[in-house]
């Protein structure tokens, strides 16, 4: 999953970043309300984290904004404001939660993974596809009912594709799903982790469970 972190503290940016990444997100930064909206429109988020106060546009007007333009992503206002007026006037414009600084990660990741199971993409927490099964809550993996380990990032483009069965994946959907905008388009690190999947998800008769769609990228295709 992708989440926009967009707040003027780099230094915050840069641990919530991390933080986040460990968790099996991935994650983009933006440090002033414009280029977070500029961000938010262009680009397909999961979830949006968003500082009140930053320079050229505030978070408040951001959220406003964004939802005036028909982007419906989950949002969650962050501010060092603590009265009522100020937390009524970020869900007013739009917000799906408040959390205000300073917080505990822990209190950042239940309030994330909250939001997201509220806009429906976690409801079910068991993803199967044929004889592999994905655990969204436990993220343990299995196939045939024998566990599967994976890394992190391995874990989030199986996940990617577990949500997206069938469908044909390019390299830059997981690029942009899997990696923030730091990554090395030019890089072969797409294809070095969809070989890591297929030789931890064993293949059946030769087959593998993640195919290669000549000019196009993978699919992730049944096969029991």
């Amino acid at each position: 999953m992708r989440i926009l972190v967009v707040d003027d503290d780099r230094r915050f940016c840069g641990i919530v970043k991390r933080g986040l990444m460990e968790e099996a997100y991935a994650v983009d930064l933006a440090y002033n309300g414009e280029d977070g909206e500029y961000c938010a429109e262009v680009n397909e988020y999961d979830l949006i984290i968003l500082d009140v106060m930053m320079p050229k546009k505030d978070g408040v007007a951001v959220c406003r904004d964004l939802r005036v333009k028909g982007v419906n992503t989950p949002i969650l206002i962050l501010t060092a404001k603590d009265a009522v007026e100020d937390r009524v006037k970020g869900l007013n414009s739009g917000a799906d939660d408040y959390l205000i600084k300073p917080f505990a990660f822990s209190e950042l990741l239940a309030r994330v993974s909250a939001l997201l199971r509220r806009d429906g993409m976690t409801k079910t927490p068991e993803i199967k596809v044929g004889n592999l099964t994905l655990n969204t809550l436990t993220r343990e993996v299995s196939w045939k009912d024998e566990a599967v380990e994976l890394t992190t990032k391995e874990y989030i483009i199986l996940d990617y594709f577990m949500r997206h069965p069938n469908m044909v994946i390019t390299r830059t959907m997981i690029e942009e799903h899997a990696w923030d905008y730091d990554f090395d388009s030019m890089s072969n690190l797409v294809d070095v982790y969809i070989r890591r999947l297929r030789q931890k998800i064993h293949p059946v008769e030769g087959k593998t469970i993640i195919q290669t769609v000549r000019g196009a990228g993978y699919r992730l295709k049944e096969i029991e």
